[in-house]
């Protein structure tokens, strides 16, 4: 289990700025929101929603849904899955919007 902050408004509206998130498993879907190493900076990471899974490359292509304000796959392609951090499953901050993400 990890727990992720985000930062920016990549993923508004699903995610806010402030929200705090923990981060369970590694069972990828299109679709499933996902906490990735940077390719460009690994020591800071990204949560992105997965568009697409190649298992002969062994990658995962990523977007924000907040597509102007999102650094992702467009800018720096697939994404290994040893990359992959995990599967975000839960927002455990504000309290007011506290609750499992789908």
């Amino acid at each position: 289990m990890h727990r992720v902050a985000v930062t920016g408004d990549s993923m508004r509206p699903t995610l806010l700025p402030g929200d705090r998130l923990l981060v369970v498993g590694r069972r990828l879907r299109p679709g499933a929101l996902v906490a990735i190493r940077d390719p460009r900076d690994p020591e800071r990471v990204l949560v992105k929603r997965v568009l697409a899974i190649d298992r002969d490359a062994a990658s995962v292509d990523v977007a924000g849904d907040n597509a102007a304000a999102s650094t992702d796959s467009r800018v720096f392609g697939p994404v290994p899955l040893g990359l992959v951090v995990g599967r975000v499953r839960w927002r455990y901050w504000p309290p007011s919007r506290q609750g499992r993400l789908r």
